[in-house]
């Protein structure tokens, strides 16, 4: 069995956006030829996608070539719209919202749903998330990993996920039992990375590891000692960055362990204790692979693949088969232990 934590999808169309609300910044959808589709922001090509994206059938399809048991399902990151009034971007939520909830009641031993959350109003995003998840029938929200400032609708800072304001949100994930993907997007310092994709292949995971210390270092864990969380792309670069991080902690506490006095590293595994907290395995490197076992746990880390789009796996789950030297008990974690646990599976 294989359960890939880490997809995306989106609805075959819905209205234009930047009509419905009177303001410019949304996503639009182009069917310019059969089965595919132009994502577009403005009169800017943000993305080229293909069915696979919106087709229920055709991923199934490819699920089964890949032999995929469940996929779980979230928004592509570039609708979370964190930018947009408050009231715009919960409509927004709740229409994709609806729709992955649909495609789950239609196909419920193939996939699974996460909401997305208009997170630049916490208590507008925890009355979502317990709509979908108590009446929709969905596993959790995935969420940016951080808020973004927008002057003109009165937020003048951008929010890390340590900010205050945010509460309200990992209480509401608490008690309702709700998993939480951490999936970055907007990435910090882009304005320095107009080339070679760099927001992709160094913004990404800076804005992860970002989020990752910002729970750490602000004491997220500690106030909600029940909150299941998951970072995407193997948590980016903070597995590579723990040493540095830890060392911070301990020759400047008074900048690292202002908001919480516990050692980073107690976050990770501890012998047969797995980590506090989850990351998907898409790390394309077996090396970093057994890097993130060790750090976190095999019962910490689940397998995801970022389909349909190309910087993710292209058949779900190869690296995880292709390690002989994991034991079948380990892949067998990896491939759906893991995220069963995560998302409350039965």
């Amino acid at each position: 069995m294989k359960i890939d934590l880490h997809t995306h999808i989106l609805p075959h169309d819905w209205p234009d956006l930047d009509a419905k609300y009177g303001y410019s910044g949304f996503v639009r959808l182009e069917h310019h030829q059969p089965c595919c589709a132009r994502m577009m922001i403005g009169d800017r090509v943000f993305r080229e996608i293909t069915d696979n994206v919106w087709d229920p059938r055709r991923r199934i399809e490819e699920c089964d070539q890949a032999g995929v048991t469940m996929q779980v399902l979230s928004t592509v990151p570039v609708m979370f719209s964190y930018w947009a009034k408050p009231a715009d971007a919960l409509d927004l939520s709740r229409r994709l919202n609806d729709h992955i909830a649909e495609v789950v009641r239609a196909h419920p031993a193939r996939f699974a749903g996460l909401a997305t959350i208009p997170l630049q109003d916490p208590e507008m995003a925890a009355r979502e998330l317990e709509r979908c998840v108590s009446e929709l029938g969905l596993r959790g929200a995935q969420i940016g990993t951080h808020v973004d400032a927008n002057p003109h609708f009165g937020r003048i800072d951008t929010l890390n996920l340590d900010n205050a304001s945010l509460q309200p949100v990992w209480s509401a994930a608490e008690q309702l039992e709700a998993a939480i993907f951490v999936h970055p997007w907007d990435m910090l310092g882009k304005e320095r990375m107009p080339k070679y994709w760099l927001p992709w292949l160094v913004g990404m995971p800076a804005e992860t590891s970002l989020a990752i210390c910002s729970m750490i270092f602000g004491g997220v864990f500690e106030r909600f000692p029940k909150l299941r969380v998951a970072f995407a792309h193997g948590g980016g670069a903070f597995p590579f960055t723990i040493g540095r991080i830890e060392h911070a902690f301990h020759v400047r506490p008074d900048l690292c362990a202002t908001d919480n006095k516990a050692n980073p590293r107690k976050y990770l595994a501890d012998g047969d204790t797995p980590a506090r907290f989850y990351v998907d395995s898409l790390v394309h490197d077996p090396d970093s692979l057994k890097l993130l076992m060790k750090l976190f746990g095999a019962q910490r880390v689940a397998l995801g693949s970022d389909y349909p789009f190309p910087l993710g796996e292209a058949r779900s789950g190869e690296l995880i088969e292709g390690m002989n030297e994991l034991s079948p008990q380990v892949k067998t974690q990896l491939l759906s232990g893991t995220a069963c646990e995560f998302l409350g599976l039965k």
